[in-house]
């Protein structure tokens, strides 16, 4: 139960951020891509770039900031996504970068953290 609810607050947060990119002129191409054991939450495309977006959220700074649990494993296993999406889509040639979209949930207003080019690609 208490996975299902990560799950259903993990889609509420990608969501939002895909509400708020769209806002901000990002064209959504995929949302959670999957690949063997590798997830992406948002693919989006903003002028020459396709972006691969990782989506954290938090009700709380108890743990820490949402971006800080993106870990190397974790960027590895989107650059490996990436690579394997431009792969099938054809377009190698793109630039590309990797942002994190922080969400935090204080009380009832949200407030998203956009981190551009939060980190590199990894192999």
């Amino acid at each position: 139960m208490v996975m299902g609810n990560n799950r259903a607050k993990g889609n509420a947060a990608e969501t939002i951020a895909a509400e708020y990119l769209t806002e901000n002129g990002y064209n959504i191409l995929e949302r959670n891509y999957y690949i063997r054991n590798a997830e992406i939450d948002i693919i989006a495309e903003n002028g020459r770039y396709i972006i691969f977006i990782e989506v954290k959220s938090r009700s709380s700074l108890k743990h820490g900031m949402p971006s800080e649990s993106v870990t190397k494993a974790k960027q590895k296993s989107i650059s490996t996504a990436a690579l394997t999406y431009l792969q099938k889509i054809g377009k190698l040639d793109y630039a590309v970068r990797f942002d994190v979209i922080e969400i935090l949930k204080i009380d009832t207003a949200y407030h998203i953290n956009h981190i551009k080019q939060a980190f590199d690609f990894i192999m």
